[in-house]
């Protein structure tokens, strides 16, 4: 038998345990809600390469440079105009701005760690440095870049007591007409004057802004203020890293495409028509150039040892070069046959120039040559010859021979252990032959040799007649200035060896190929 009080108890229990079962409802669906939001922003911070932040005012679309096989770029090309003009080296060398640590909280994106939890943005810093070639510029923090206005913008998490503003060429060399300046700014947080771009796509990996032009076209040039630069400063990050090119040229990231392929996973994008305002973590603005088509290892960022050895050895998985050693031969100055076969001679290279310091008596240099054991083959490498087929046709030489000239480039293809021989032109160029071939070989790990020609080997001798200053006085000429070196000793000059004065070079080179 119930009692009327617990009758009258049944109704409000089962009340609260309605009121109890619909709070455990709402409560879970703020769970769900809770985890699919927190989901949703670590995977949007972590997964992809670019996540669009904002919808983008329009979508760019790959395309591809003429001959590029699958090497896109972002649609575009014009070239800058007007000349640039970088600030002096002493306000430019080693400049670090900013304090050490940031306090309060992020602004932009967050950075994750290995568990995934995202973490604000410290306060940054812009770290720049000028080399002897070049003007570059670090920018790690919240970093923005905008390509059609040439910006990369430092945004800080925290208050800084002023703004600041670097202007430079993001080419290997100096003050290069035709390409425009990028600006590298570090804002001041505290300044409602300047607000900080929104960030329309957010990056993953670091970034490196550079600019073609200048001078590539030129073959050495587009080694020595290109492709070595650009090694040098993404080689550590292994393809994650995006390239944004200035002034681009389809050209030649069509004729070095498997190169860039190599250094980078990711299309290059024009810098100068892209209208994102796109977010890093890390941007390097400009490459740095060391020495003429040469590594300083002691230079390399990121403390990765580097050098021309690593380079080359670059280059021959890039274009599957077979030989990584020249051809071995026995002591004896002449060797036998074996099973009645001849043996192998070592083979070279002569380089024979179509234009100025042209070699003029070909056929006795190549008499020469055989004479000395080699076996000869000439070569004229034409502007429009695939890289793959030239760098295969260099590597199975074991001497490269040729008169001052951007031919000598292709001893980046040799072997190691191969030889170089530079004939350099008459008019003490000595001193550039050597830095701009003679170095960079014997840091591939090739044997350099020298032949300087003279006066009596020089067709100036009968063009210029032996009372010239060109003839009599070279130093009168290089106190004139580069632009009558150039015009005397590297453009009205060719070249006509003395093979009897030039014999004892092939020996060595042949002395060198013995002894590996």
């Amino acid at each position: 038998m119930v009692s009327v009080d617990a009758k009258q108890a049944a109704p409000a229990a089962g009340g609260r345990a309605q009121r109890h079962l619909n709070l455990c409802f709402v409560a879970g669906f703020l769970l769900v809600l809770l985890t699919y939001l927190v989901v949703s922003q670590q995977f949007a911070v972590t997964s992809p390469v670019a996540v669009p932040t904002t919808p983008p005012h329009r979508k760019h679309q790959a395309v591809k440079s003429p001959g590029a096989g699958e090497a896109g770029f972002t649609q575009g090309g014009r070239e800058g105009e007007g000349k640039a003009e970088a600030r002096p080296a002493h306000e430019q060398q080693q400049q670090t701005a900013g304090p050490p640590k940031a306090e309060g909280r992020a602004r932009g994106v967050g950075k994750t760690d290995d568990d995934g939890a995202a973490k604000p943005f410290d306060n940054g810093k812009v770290v720049c440095s000028a080399s002897p070639y070049s003007y570059t510029c670090d920018v790690f923090g919240d970093v923005r870049t905008n390509g059609t206005a040439h910006t990369v913008t430092l945004v800080p998490a925290t208050s800084r007591p002023e703004r600041r503003e670097w202007s430079i060429q993001a080419y290997a060399r100096f003050n290069m007409t035709g390409i425009p300046n990028v600006t590298v700014t570090q804002l001041d947080s505290t300044s409602a004057l300047s607000p900080a771009p929104a960030c329309t796509i957010t990056h993953r990996v670091p970034a490196i802004v550079l600019a073609l032009g200048g001078h590539l076209g030129n073959y050495f040039h587009d080694f020595s203020d290109a492709l070595v630069p650009l090694f040098v400063a993404s080689r550590r990050y292994g393809g994650e890293v995006q390239l944004l090119a200035g002034n681009i040229q389809p050209w030649w990231l069509g004729k070095y495409e498997a190169v860039v392929r190599r250094l980078t996973k990711y299309d290059v994008l024009d810098l100068d028509h892209d209208d994102q305002v796109r977010c890093f973590r890390h941007v390097t603005v400009g490459l740095n150039m060391h020495k003429e088509f040469n590594i300083v290892p002691e230079l390399v960022p990121g403390g990765v040892p580097l050098s021309m050895l690593n380079f080359t050895a670059f280059l021959r998985e890039t274009y599957s070069l077979p030989r990584a050693a020249p051809i071995r031969l026995t002591n004896k100055k002449s060797s036998p046959p074996v099973d009645g076969k001849k043996m192998k001679k070592p083979r070279l290279m002569l380089l024979d120039r179509g234009h100025y310091r042209k070699l003029v008596n070909v056929p006795e240099i190549v008499k020469a040559a055989e004479k000395a054991g080699f076996e000869v083959t000439i070569a004229d490498p034409r502007f429009n010859v695939r890289v793959k087929e030239l760098a295969l046709s260099v590597n199975s030489f074991d001497v490269l021979l040729g008169v001052h000239g951007a031919g000598l480039t292709n001893s980046a293809f040799l072997p190691p252990g191969a030889v170089v021989i530079q004939v350099v032109p008459y008019g003490k160029l000595e001193p550039m032959a050597q830095r701009e071939f003679g170095d960079p070989a014997a840091n591939m790990g090739l044997r350099y040799l020298e032949y300087s020609i003279s006066v009596e080997e020089s067709t100036l001798l009968e063009t210029l007649g032996p009372d010239h200053p060109a003839i009599k006085d070279p130093d009168s000429v290089h106190r004139s200035g580069w632009d009558k070196v150039a015009e005397y000793y590297l453009g009205k000059q060719n070249v006509r060896v003395d093979v009897q004065r030039f014999a004892p070079t092939l020996a060595l080179a042949l002395d060198h190929l013995r002894q590996q």
